[in-house]
């Protein structure tokens, strides 16, 4: 058994004293949000325009895709979708579509749609969770192309996905409705395989191709696709006929990367991250926002450049699947006790990804990842380190910068000063709680 390291011996690789770093500055940052008005009325508006392409009978059995991301307005799409499908005389489901999340577990997958506020109480319609997949094509080097049983047995199927920025690749398509085809309703296997794929030939073009095969040999009607503005709130939502998808996805996805949020500062020493989990990014910690891709033959980003990231805690809805705590330098020693090594290695491995899902530096305390920190990038003093503090990857408009680079960011007009946060500790431990 591996020994927690010691916390003086650590403490002791300087002789910094704590009470010359310098202290954070909260600040707030505001945005103009184009917010869509009713979302349960755009969803039944897409959930329209997609039927009106299809030639389904009254009484069909279509599956809602649900997948593992904590999307705000998802769960409302969602039981928007089962309202006007069963409005509109046919029989819904929600199938979860998550590739090999919630510990590629039948009940696992229930589970973390639980932990989402979808259940099927609150939907109104049956939930059916399988690992149990076919094949039902090839792709052009005979690789099999997986979808989910439940899904082949239906009628139809819509997928609901956001579109977004992938965290593991660039391409005309990243995250979104072909991903949530591939990836989603191939269930562990079609994930397993479609991440072999990429790591030879890049999933920018795995996912496209085997998405169309999908488009092709399922029952796939079309999708609601939506995309969020900074404030994790839906802008934009659509019903995209799944003749359509392929042309119309790229678009969105443009779209979507104008409102994508980012931290207004690109040089940092240490980057304090209060919480990753499977409910903030799939990679627990968003890699555009991190500026850290550490996936096999991906470019590394020019910016942001932040030397140091250092990660607090792992959201409960996470699981315990501490996947993205690789990207991190340094990780609070009361985290590790909680770590499910098998879910977090399995959707680390499934994912092409196993690099994040390595052991960061244990520090016992944050006073001893302060120190770390110092000697471990190029600061004669402790003064001079520049720190950032966020929530986690997706709360960014409310976040701490050291006090020697707050003056630059307060003279922005979309930038404001909440009040100065004095660097105090108890039993190693900080003392203020920044995002309550």
């Amino acid at each position: 058994m591996i020994e927690p390291p010691n916390a003086e011996r650590l403490a002791d690789i300087n002789d910094a004293s704590i009470g010359a770093f310098p202290d954070l500055v909260l600040l707030e940052r505001t945005r103009d949000q184009p917010r869509v008005d009713d979302v349960r009325a755009a969803t039944r508006a897409a959930v329209d325009d997609v039927l009106a392409a299809s030639t389904l009978d009254e009484g069909a059995e279509i599956g809602l895709t649900a997948g593992s991301r904590g999307i705000h307005d998802m769960p409302t799409i969602l039981d928007a979708a089962v309202d006007r499908l069963q409005a509109a005389g046919h029989e819904p489901f929600v199938l979860p579509a998550m590739g090999s999340h919630g510990g590629a577990t039948a009940q696992g997958q229930l589970d973390v749609l639980e932990s989402l506020g979808i259940t099927e109480e609150s939907m109104g319609c049956e939930i059916r969770s399988s690992l149990v997949v076919e094949e039902v094509g090839q792709d052009s080097m005979e690789r099999p192309v997986y979808a989910a049983e439940d899904a082949l047995d239906a009628d139809g199927v819509l997928l609901a996905n956001r579109i977004k920025l992938h965290t593991d690749f660039h391409g005309a398509v990243e995250s979104g409705l072909s991903k949530m085809a591939v990836i989603g309703l191939g269930k562990q296997r079609g994930a397993d395989v479609t991440h072999r794929a990429g790591l030879d030939e890049g999933l920018d073009v795995a996912i496209p191709e085997r998405a169309g095969i999908l488009f092709e040999e399922t029952p796939i009607l079309g999708g609601i696709a939506m995309y969020e503005n900074a404030a994790d709130r839906a802008a934009h939502i659509e019903g995209v006929p799944v003749d359509d998808i392929t042309d119309r996805e790229p678009e969105l996805l443009a779209a979507s990367e104008e409102l994508f949020p980012r931290l207004p500062v690109a040089d940092l020493d240490l980057l304090i991250v209060e919480e990753i989990g499977k409910n903030i990014s799939g990679t627990g910690m968003d890699t555009n926002v991190i500026g850290r891709m550490d996936y096999l033959d991906q470019p590394e980003f020019e910016t942001p450049n932040y030397d140091r990231i250092y990660v607090r805690g792992i959201t409960p809805e996470s699981h315990h699947n501490a996947i993205g705590m690789g990207l991190a330098d340094f990780i609070h020693g009361d985290i590790v006790p909680e770590i499910d090594l098998t879910d977090t290695y399995i959707n680390g491995v499934t994912g092409g990804e196993p690099a994040r899902a390595r052991l960061p530096v244990i520090a016992p305390t944050d006073e001893v990842a302060l120190l770390l920190t110092l000697s471990s990038v190029g600061r004669g003093s402790p003064t001079d380190l520049r720190i950032g503090y966020v929530e986690n990857t997706l709360e960014l408009d409310r976040f701490a910068v050291s006090r020697n680079i707050a003056a630059a960011l307060t003279d922005r007009d979309d930038i404001e000063a909440v009040e100065e946060v004095p660097l105090r500790l108890r039993d190693g431990d900080f003392v203020f709680d920044l995002f309550s």
